[in-house]
């Protein structure tokens, strides 16, 4: 549905984050960990375990590593924990696949490079079609069982032969939309064909490049790196993020992808990045 929030893995102190940045736990239905370090999953328990607690009735899906079902299951069963929700594990695959394909968008995950299991994840947020003017529609006599077809972009012929442009009571609705999350992984062009085109990518780039020797031994990427894949991919825009916590300052890393890839930003918590 549009308006749903993906969350898309889900480190410690996440439903702290989410309470403070005013993301609400409700219009959660689906949660993406790419894998199993803590510092992308510590806070998934806390998180289930609290919306039951709140009352939560809608189903939530988790698309994960199989590895997380057990630690899962052992704490819920360790806590004599019932949830008030249905609960949906789906393990993911080791290559790429289809996760979700919904009216409003699709979820593909694909393996990144990393020390253990990795993956990314594509999200494609579908077009409804034509936006209708309802008042427009109403004044040319236009009947609601029409719509559908309004929607698709076809014109309008009333009884009395009148025939109804679709330009006049519609107009252009939400693009198709492409998010890119490349996970924790070393510099790899593996899955370019997958997110080829993409409008936005977020790219993980632990390192500067004058520590690329540590992203090599550490299986991470490095802003030069993240920006050259950018590029190969035809993205429109460039996500920055997953830093070491050495840097202080976090401007070199702009600098220093936007050589290769001009239309960067630093990720910054709490911030809000249109696709």
């Amino acid at each position: 549905m549009y308006g749903e929030v993906l969350l898309i893995d889900c480190g410690e102190g996440t439903q702290i984050q989410m309470q403070r940045f005013g993301l609400k736990w409700r219009s959660v239905h689906h949660i993406f960990i790419s894998h199993l370090h803590g510092d992308h999953y510590f806070g998934l328990p806390g998180l289930i375990n609290s919306m039951s607690l709140l009352g939560r009735v809608a189903p939530l899906h988790l698309y994960a590593p199989a590895e997380l079902k057990p630690i899962m299951d052992a704490i819920l069963e360790v806590a004599d924990t019932v949830l008030s929700y249905p609960f949906y594990f789906h393990p993911l695959p080791e290559g790429s696949a289809l996760l979700v394909d919904d009216p409003s968008f699709r979820a593909t995950c694909f393996p990144v490079d990393h020390r253990i299991q990795c993956h990314g994840f594509l999200i494609e947020r579908k077009t409804k079609g034509r936006k209708l003017l309802p008042d427009k529609c109403t004044e040319f006599g236009i009947p609601a069982a029409y719509y559908d077809q309004l929607k698709l972009g076809n014109d309008y012929e009333r009884k009395d032969g009148f025939l109804v442009k679709n330009e006049w009571v519609t107009e252009d609705g939400p693009s198709p939309k492409k998010y890119a999350y490349c996970a924790d992984t070393l510099f790899t062009d593996s899955f370019l064909p997958v997110i080829q085109g993409a409008d936005t990518i977020y790219h993980e780039c632990t390192y500067l490049e004058a520590d690329a020797d540590k992203a090599v031994a550490r299986f991470h990427s490095t802003a030069k790196q993240a920006a050259e894949i950018a590029k190969r991919a035809n993205a429109k825009q460039l996500l920055l993020g997953h830093f070491s916590s050495k840097y202080k300052d976090l401007d070199p890393f702009r600098q220093e992808a936007e050589v290769i890839f001009p239309n960067v930003q630093v990720s910054i918590e709490g911030s809000v990045y249109e696709i």
